[in-house]
């Protein structure tokens, strides 16, 4: 009997892909790459035409020696990693560590399936074929790339600002990215701006409509400060207002398009609070196999890593069809909702979308943790919204006339609701308001009341990691697979501080920023690093050589390398002193940073050795004892709320406490999503956060 191996990437992948293969399958995992350049040197040979050096990985001497055994029992070998430039350089170093290429009794094979399903692995078996090199050499170029940028610069940093500290050929364009719109924000000037609202009666209405001022005749006005508000209410004393024009129409509001990597991680960010990080860490999941009651390990997504909007027309078909039977042919789209092509698209996979979408999240909830369920059930209803029709809405329209001034109305009624009926975007909710009944041209409506408030324009947002992804996709910045490890690394390496989702640059940040802009121009422009990943494109596609982008590459930013090294100066970045104070030399302690985090040392090293652990103040006293509450973890990395004054007080809540009290019984309150709940189970009073904020 024959004997096959597959060789996959992922251990999880192996228990749902065995179970699709007979007997004569053996699958195994490399566990992820197994050669890459040495952490030790650059491993670039920049004087013999930037040749690499790999070699294996610490850790994989044992894995790769358990694949050269069942390399020798196998009559066929087949390479299955994941189906991107990414997996196919995985596949091509997996052929040169196990010396593949080189086995003349043996056949080698590539195959890539974008589903883990029983039809997609046993198609790809079918069609097998060669390594696509155009693929690996566009992984290899940006590797190489990467590297040079890393360790060409990163020294230069420890020696002018600190060591440990790095930059990247993508994570410090994102940084520029953050540190160019804080600095938009500190240079914003508010502008002052009233608003207006006529508060009018209507016939057999018991609320009363809100026109909000337009202008002056036809032409659209803003009432820039109170004097011009003062006059235009003086002139709008004693006036009458009346309906000077109504028009009803329909507004259509079309499906949204499958969920590509960006916008998953984007939705994730807004919806389920999710990081990029989490964001792919639990697609992977989803993607390589999660045992399901009565269906054993299924592949419950397609690939993640995707900036493709396509859908297969076999899942196009499913959708459609399941559709047809839940809600009726009414809901059924026609057509297929994509993307507009970019450029920038490398369409070789789908959109992200379920495998089957007949395992619906009710079927599969019990099956999945939490916050996996809350993901799979944000792509399912996504792409299920994504076949179906829109949603229909009745608008009317109304200007009012009030003497030489126009006041609006404007409602919409939703007469159908199409895609809405599964998947409402987070953005995107819409108000559903009742239509003005039967008012005409002519008809006069009371004056009940004017409201009138003061505000002022806003600066720009922070980016948050969702706003930043979407940023850096519409830019051209780095690729589906880079964004969650960029901004990750940026956050890590604490250039920028994450609070309450926004990024904020820290101090260290600004620096690295400061000198990366001043000495390394084209490393940190935009359009320069967006072309670098369209010439990464056109190596994967075959048309520009590999070592032709990294000979234009390396000797302008060696050129810069050996300029700042002469011309930079050192650049101090100061610890950040607290109020603790250190108690066997009474000096201010300082905050450091270590691999597990931050932690509390004496500025007096060496002399003075003393560290303690950090702890993050919430700024609510502890209800037990009034000592300050802080924010810890467990053994196993999960946040909770304990007393600083631990362990002569237990105070503990797995949710921030509140300095409100409970109205019902006195317990301490804790803070739970939008509510304030009550810390006594037996209790369970609750308030909304946002209320009781206004109120105070």
């Amino acid at each position: 009997m024959a004997n096959y191996l597959v060789i996959v990437e992922s251990p999880a992948k192996v228990k749902t892909i065995k179970k699709f293969l007979g007997s004569s399958y053996i699958v195994d995992a490399s566990n992820g790459h197994v050669r890459d350049l040495p952490k030790s040197q650059m491993g670039i040979d920049t004087e013999n035409d930037y040749e690499p050096k790999y070699i294996t990985i610490r850790g994989k001497g044992e894995i790769l020696a358990k694949l050269r055994k069942e390399v020798k029992k196998a009559d066929k070998i087949y390479l299955a990693t994941d189906p991107d430039r990414e997996g196919e350089a995985i596949s091509w170093h997996l052929m040169k560590a196990l010396k593949l290429d080189e086995m003349k009794d043996k056949k080698v094979y590539r195959i890539s399936f974008n589903e883990i399903t029983k039809n997609a692995v046993k198609s790809s078996l079918k069609s097998p074929r060669e390594i696509d090199m155009n693929l690996v050499d566009a992984q290899q170029t940006r590797r190489i790339l990467d590297r040079i940028v890393g360790y060409s610069i990163s020294p230069l940093l420890w020696e002018k600002v600190k060591r440990g500290l790095s930059a990247g050929r993508v994570q410090s364009v994102a940084l520029r990215m953050i540190c160019d719109r804080e600095d938009e924000i500190n240079a914003f000037i508010p502008e002052e701006y009233w608003n207006l609202e006529a508060n009018l009666k209507a016939e057999g209405k018991k609320k009363n409509l809100i026109a909000k001022f337009h202008g002056k005749g036809k032409d659209k006005k803003v009432i820039r400060n109170k004097e011009e508000l003062d006059q235009i209410l003086k002139d709008l004393e004693n006036v009458s207002y009346v309906v000077d024009d109504v028009k009803k129409g329909e507004r259509v509001k079309k499906a949204p398009i499958p969920f590509t990597t960006s916008t998953l991680q984007q939705e994730a960010s807004k919806v389920l609070n999710f990081s990029t990080q989490k964001t792919m860490r639990l697609a992977q999941q989803l993607y390589e196999g999660v045992d399901v009651q009565g269906h054993g390990t299924v592949g419950l997504i397609t690939y993640l890593r995707t900036d493709s909007t396509r859908v297969a027309d076999e899942a196009d078909a499913a959708a459609k069809e399941y559709i047809d039977k839940t809600y009726g042919s009414q809901y059924v789209a026609k057509g297929e909702k994509t993307k507009k092509g970019t450029g920038k698209i490398q369409d070789a996979h789908e959109a992200i979308r379920p495998t089957d979408i007949t395992l619906t999240p009710v079927i599969i909830k019990e099956s999945l943790s939490r916050d996996l369920f809350r993901l799979y059930q944000l792509i399912w209803k996504r792409f299920t919204a994504s076949r179906m029709q829109p949603a229909v809405y009745e608008t009317t329209s109304i200007k009012i006339k009030a003497g030489d001034y126009q006041f609006t109305l404007s409602a919409s009624k939703l007469t159908f609701d199409g895609f809405m009926s599964v998947y409402v975007q987070e953005d995107e909710k819409e108000e559903t308001n009742l239509l003005f009944g039967n008012l005409e041209k002519g008809d006069v409506l009371p004056l009940d009341h004017l409201d009138y408030s003061q505000h002022f324009t806003q600066p720009p947002a922070h980016y948050t990691e969702a706003s930043l992804v979407k940023a850096m996709e519409e830019q051209g910045i780095g690729r589906p697979s880079t964004y969650a490890p960029t901004i990750t690394t940026i956050i890590a390496r604490r250039y920028v501080a994450k609070e309450n989702r926004n990024l904020y640059v820290t101090e260290l940040g600004d620096a690295v920023n400061r000198i990366m802009k001043q000495c390394f121009t084209s490393i940190v422009d935009v359009t320069f690093t967006a072309n670098l990943e369209y010439l990464l494109d056109k190596v994967g596609d075959g048309t520009v050589q590999w070592k032709t982008v990294v000979r234009n590459f390396y000797p302008d930013l060696h050129e810069a390398v050996e300029k700042a090294e002469k011309e930079l100066e050192t650049v101090t970045i100061a610890d950040e002193v607290t109020d603790e104070i250190c108690e066997l030399c009474g000096r201010n302690m300082v905050v450091k940073y270590g691999p597990h985090g931050k932690f509390l040392a004496c500025p007096g090293f060496p002399e003075c050795k003393n560290t303690k652990p950090y702890l993050e103040k919430t700024g609510v006293p502890c209800p037990l004892c009034g000592g300050d509450v802080v924010i810890k973890k467990t053994k196993k990395g999960r946040k909770y709320y304990g007393c600083s004054n631990n362990p002569e007080c237990e105070f503990m809540s797995w949710q921030k406490p509140s300095t409100e009290k409970c109205p019902e019984c006195g317990s301490y309150m804790v803070e739970k999503g939008s509510k304030l709940l009550c810390s006594n189970e037996h209790c369970g009073h609750s308030m909304n956060l946002k209320e009781k904020k206004e109120i105070s």
